[in-house]
């Protein structure tokens, strides 16, 4: 269920498992604006019981697929939510062919500019991943460029992750540096990330980070310089 983070920001847990039983679970992000209205972001596999609590806190206006993975549920939060305004990495529409949906770039669009920035992470095109930063909460809000699995009663799922580079600590995983073909891209937006002032992480696949995470973030990138 929905679970508060900090003022006018809020999460709900999922549980989601990839093919073979691999239990990384997903995170949606709720944020309301100074306006009332809320963007959503990373739209996972909320219940009946997750939208009836999403609405006691605004209405839906702006609801983002972060990264050209996490299209699985949009078509859900689309028929849901049908008077929203849908936001997705360019090409997105190769996942979802029918959502008309506006294009997520390096420039922050005037309906959030005021409560939230944004970065376009170039260099991994498979990927595709915007970041976004709530500066009054100091919370960077990432997707896939770094997981935090910490724990698992899942054998499989700590085996797999392991191989993966993507359990017990925070960080990218092994599959999402294979997607990073231009490092010097990517740092350029890494770059970019780090001049936020956040603490909090919170991550789609694994724990939030409450804190620390702006000198985390940098020490899980560093590789990039090498």
């Amino acid at each position: 269920m929905l679970r508060k983070l900090d003022e006018n920001l809020w999460v709900i847990d999922h549980e989601f498992a990839m093919p073979g039983g691999i239990q990384i679970g997903t995170r949606t992000t709720v944020i309301r604006l100074s306006d009332g209205s809320l963007f959503v972001h990373a739209l996972g596999p909320a219940d009946d019981g997750d939208h009836v609590e999403i609405s006691k806190l605004g209405n839906v206006a702006h609801a983002v697929a972060p990264n050209l993975f996490h299209n699985e549920f949009v078509e859900d939060w689309r028929a849901r939510y049908d008077g929203a305004k849908f936001y997705a990495p360019e090409t997105f529409e190769e996942k979802v062919p029918s959502l008309d949906f506006e294009v997520l770039t390096d420039e922050t669009p005037g309906a959030w500019s005021a409560d939230i920035k944004q970065v376009k992470v170039e260099g991994a095109p498979v990927l595709g991943e915007i970041v976004f930063f709530h500066p009054s909460s100091r919370t960077l809000l990432l997707t896939d460029l770094c997981f935090n699995m910490v724990h698992s009663d899942s054998f499989i799922t700590r085996l797999v992750m392991r191989i993966m580079g993507g359990y017990g600590h925070f960080g990218p995983s092994r599959l999402a540096k294979s997607f990073m073909k231009d490092k010097a891209a990517i740092r350029r937006g890494i770059d970019k990330i780090l001049e936020w002032d956040f603490d909090r992480v919170t991550v789609t696949h694994g724990v939030v980070l409450e804190r620390g995470g702006h000198e985390k973030f940098k020490q899980s990138y560093a590789w990039l310089k090498g």
